[in-house]
């Protein structure tokens, strides 16, 4: 039996295994970071886009569509809450600074366009059985998808805001970068998906709960809307006045 033996050059195998640690260095993907910062950016943003909440709303104001325009208006609103929540965290801290606006400003006059809205709700005498189901092209839904139902009543300024305060924390440097944008993308995946689901099942709470139920369901979630429309609008003023010398803490 012969044995053949190949002898390779000095230092060629420690080269080979250098090689091969870095091939794999270069795929090496930092999960757990990712799934922190995702996990943050979910547990901070889906109190405020309440999507638990929303879904009676979303039921109210679209108690004039079929089930199946129903289904498409909300994983319509998931994508636009999805691209919205992403432009804030990356984009809405340039964007303020460009049009010279703030924070503040932003919360004072989204709290407002909010309270209007619930205001509306709250004085509308149309029973949802009252309502007359209309068919509705999809560049109406389209619309209708984004505003109101995206903004302001599902991601409203309140989100906004929160969304550019965690994009103004994103680390220097590439690595940690990525990480960041990972983590922003999943989480906002996550929640985007929430509130698809929510919404798209919203009728199989209005049958458990009667007419009466939901009727009854509707007006609080309204009043309790225009409740977060005050905070919102007060929470704004609040901040602005802090910026006034005469009322600044000393």
């Amino acid at each position: 039996m012969l044995v053949y033996r190949l002898d390779l050059p000095r230092g060629a195998g420690l080269r080979a295994v250098r090689d091969r640690k870095a091939a794999s260095a270069m795929f090496d993907v930092p999960i757990r970071p990712i799934l922190e910062h995702a996990a943050l950016v979910f547990a901070a943003l889906f109190p405020i886009v309440n999507p638990v909440g929303g879904a009676p709303l979303f039921l109210v104001l679209t108690s004039d569509l079929t089930h199946a325009e129903r289904a498409l208006l909300a994983r319509q609103i998931g994508i636009n809450a999805l691209l919205l929540i992403l432009a804030s965290i990356f984009l809405g801290s340039y964007v303020i600074e460009f049009f010279g606006l703030s924070v503040p400003v932003i919360q004072v006059a989204g709290g407002l366009l909010i309270c209007s809205m619930a205001w509306d709700l709250l004085r509308s005498e149309e029973a949802l059985s009252e309502v007359k189901v209309r068919p509705r092209d999809a560049a109406a839904l389209s619309a209708r998808a984004f505003y109101p139902m995206t903004l302001p009543l599902t991601v409203g300024p309140g989100s906004i805001s929160i969304a550019i305060t965690l994009g103004a924390q994103v680390p220097r440097g590439v690595s940690a970068w990525t990480v960041s944008i990972a983590g922003a993308a999943l989480g906002a995946l996550l929640l985007a998906l929430s509130i698809w689901l929510l919404f798209r099942n919203a009728e199989r709470l209005t049958r458990a709960l009667g007419a009466t139920g939901t009727q009854v369901l509707l007006r609080f979630s309204a009043f309790i809307l225009l409740c977060i429309g005050v905070q919102i609008v007060w929470s704004g003023m609040f901040a602005l006045i802090g910026t006034i010398p005469t009322f600044r803490p000393r």
